[in-house]
């Protein structure tokens, strides 16, 4: 899944998102949270 931070600031990336996905483990509309990974603040997890 990509998900598009163009002019996101910095303290609204720090915070991480919550995606919405119809492909969670409990069905359609689950929210897995992402947030930056401490090794690389440029990739998400």
């Amino acid at each position: 899944m990509l998900l598009d931070i163009t002019g996101c600031s910095d303290d609204e990336l720090a915070d991480g998102a919550a995606l919405i996905t119809e492909i969670g483990q409990f069905g359609p509309g689950g929210r897995p949270p992402c947030s930056p990974r401490s090794t690389n603040p440029q990739k998400w997890h």
